[in-house]
């Protein structure tokens, strides 16, 4: 599988709000990794519900891709947004494996304020999504 087409896959599903195929580009052990949740978190189902309650929670926030920086099996994507009048800025750090798919999601987010309130709205769509 071409890495560069999935990263053209996650724009596209990011674009159009659609995670219907997000688990098609997940390695079976991929592991997220949240800006405010100390543990790793663990395998494709897990990792694909983060990500979709993160789309659901980014929705209507303006949000965009600002930044890529794609070396080999990595991809740095700088995104802002805003969200109840806080303005947001991140990174999502991609690695694929060998075969193509995302083996490990890193998402780092700014500024604290910004943080906090993206805490509580993932736990919101977290705890909705189960």
């Amino acid at each position: 599988m071409n890495k560069h087409a999935n990263i053209d896959r996650w724009h596209e599903m990011m674009k159009h709000n659609d995670m219907s195929k997000l688990t098609d580009i997940l390695a079976e052990n991929a592991v997220f990794h949240s800006p405010v949740v100390h543990t790793p978190q663990k395998g494709r189902a897990k990792v694909a519900l983060y990500l979709t309650s993160a789309n659901h929670v980014f929705a209507d926030s303006g949000f965009e891709y600002v930044r890529e920086i794609v070396d080999q099996d990595n991809v740095m994507l700088e995104f802002r947004c805003e969200i109840d009048g806080i303005q947001i800025n991140g990174v999502d750090i991609i690695h694929w494996n060998q075969d193509g798919l995302i083996d490990d999601f890193r998402v780092m987010v700014r500024p604290l304020k910004a943080m906090n309130l993206l805490w509580k709205k993932m736990g919101d769509m977290l705890e909705a999504q189960q």
